[in-house]
């Protein structure tokens, strides 16, 4: 009883993690352009969109979190904490860093952690997934790369000729898109919460999903802010237009992917469409600016933190297995390099 009331703990933290990183950031274009200059309400509208998604359309990347990835009859109640307890830790580093990390990636890293000191891997299907971690922000940096160069100067047109309409239309865009965003971040992310509560068997589809939506929406109000203000004005300031071309674009690859049952990195895509307006915008030396290099080693060096931290508890808790010494001398190692990489490049 005790290990399921610590499981449904994490979870639920986690949850509000997922929040912070994920919801808050789909509405960094909103805020950033100055759509909304709240960022309360802006975080707001982030969680009550996200969980209509969660509710709505989360099942597919639910089962594929739950028993997709590894068999379920290994996803214990033991393993799900470590599971969790490893994802959480390496998200809640990268929220209090300011960065959008992508909680698909850090949970996908744990189960297959676990995978490794259990029962197997599904790799076919790991492989799948990681292919779609590579292919989606870099789709979602041309796309938006495209659509703002063929629409390049048309928003300044457009104000010329309608001063008092167009604005007013654009930034009522911007928030159904910022909106829209949102919604597909609850379709794939609520899962990466619940899906291994549900795969140990201790709670339904059902039940998780809407449970871990509303401590998705908390996390999205109370530790949203810092994610936001990242995604939103630190990267490049945006026009409305090119705001809306961010959310749209994301979104759509991300509810895309939900619908396949993938857990897809949705605070990539947005991030690298809003590096993909900005490029049109300044140029290619936008990627030298040290925000984007310090996103970048963060979402290389994540998964593989929560893959080895899962790996290691695994070995130390559940097998203790002299494993374990190699495991954490990777660990450390691989925290040194990730430190390195960062002063050097």
């Amino acid at each position: 009883m005790l290990l399921i009331i610590i499981a449904f703990s994490i979870a639920f933290f986690f949850a509000a993690n997922i929040g912070a990183s994920g919801t808050a950031a789909a509405m960094g274009s909103v805020y950033g352009s100055g759509a909304l200059n709240s960022r309360r309400l802006a975080v707001i509208l982030a969680a009550v969109f996200a969980v209509a998604g969660a509710i709505l359309g989360g099942g597919e990347v639910v089962t594929t979190i739950s028993k997709g990835i590894i068999s379920s009859s290994s996803i214990t109640v033991q393993v799900t904490v470590i599971i969790l307890l490893s994802a959480c830790t390496t998200l809640f580093i990268a929220n209090r860093m300011g960065i959008p990390l992508s909680t698909s990636e850090v949970t996908v890293g744990s189960i297959v952690g676990a995978g490794l000191a259990g029962s197997g891997v599904y790799w076919q299907k790991v492989l799948f997934i990681v292919s779609t971690w590579l292919v989606i922000p870099f789709l979602a940096f041309a796309i938006a790369f495209v659509i703002g160069r063929l629409l390049s100067g048309k928003e300044d047109m457009w104000r010329r000729r309608w001063p008092r309409l167009i604005p007013r239309l654009l930034t009522i865009l911007l928030i159904i898109a910022g909106c829209y965003e949102a919604f597909s971040a609850g379709m794939n992310n609520v899962a990466n919460a619940i899906g291994p509560l549900i795969g140990a068997g201790v709670i339904d589809t059902t039940s998780g999903i809407w449970i871990g939506s509303l401590f998705l929406a908390a996390g999205a109000i109370t530790m949203g802010g810092k994610v936001l203000e990242t995604n939103g004005k630190k990267i490049t300031k945006m026009t409305l237009l090119q705001g809306s071309i961010v959310s749209f674009t994301s979104g759509s690859l991300i509810i895309g992917a939900s619908v396949l049952g993938i857990p897809a990195p949705l605070t990539q895509a947005t991030t690298m469409a809003i590096i993909g307006v900005g490029t049109e915008k300044a140029g290619w030396h936008l990627f030298r600016k040290p925000v984007i290099k310090k996103i970048f080693a963060v979402w290389f060096f994540s998964p593989i933190s929560s893959l080895l931290m899962t790996l290691a508890l695994m070995q130390w808790l559940l097998y203790q297995s002299p494993a374990l010494i190699i495991c954490v001398l990777a660990s450390v190692l691989f925290a040194a390099y990730y430190k390195f990489f960062q002063k050097v490049w």
